[in-house]
């Protein structure tokens, strides 16, 4: 039958302890995973503040330290191209062969449907606290944040100035006031 690899796909802005856990699981099923970096042309904007290698680099990193095997995970940054009839293609092309779908997208799940892939829905985990928007919500309050975070992710974004990076980007001009 040979090798049962999946693929999961998400901004991962910034990768969280959800991200993790949902990767720790689909080892129960898959022998090798693709983690597809979603969006990996965008940066520098309050949806997006992290470029594609800064999301690479913490990945690696937060996989490294759950122990998790670099030869069995792909790290692979996918560009939107705004055409999703298309889109599907476009991920088959940048990525290895792949038997399962990992995502809790509506979008995703229903064009890799149409294209006959099997979908799993994840489950979502810690919801309220484990979701990039609302990481980078506290982020930018000063809330709480860094528990949801695995240490090294934690350290690159300290180390990068992430956080100002974040508030910088989403202050408003002077004259937006």
């Amino acid at each position: 039958m040979g090798i049962k690899r999946g693929i999961l796909i998400g901004r991962m802005q910034p990768p969280h302890n959800g991200h993790l856990e949902i990767i720790k699981q689909s080892f129960e099923d898959i022998d090798e995973l693709i983690i597809g970096i979603g969006s990996s042309q965008m940066s520098h904007s309050q949806s997006n503040p992290f470029t594609a290698g800064e999301r690479v680099l913490m990945l690696k990193k937060a996989l490294s330290e759950q122990k998790i095997p670099g030869d069995s995970y792909y790290l692979i940054p996918i560009p939107d191209i705004m055409k999703n009839s298309v889109w599907v293609s476009h991920v088959e092309n940048l990525c290895p062969k792949f038997n399962v779908v990992y995502s809790g997208n509506p979008l995703i799940q229903r064009l890799f449907k149409e294209k006959n892939y099997n979908v799993e829905i994840p489950p979502l985990i810690d919801r309220k606290n484990l979701s990039g928007r609302d990481i980078r919500f506290k982020m930018l309050n000063n809330e709480n944040w860094e528990e949801f975070v695995p240490k090294s992710v934690l350290k690159t974004i300290n180390k990068i100035d992430g956080v100002n990076r974040l508030k910088e980007i989403s202050s408003k001009e002077i004259n937006e006031i």
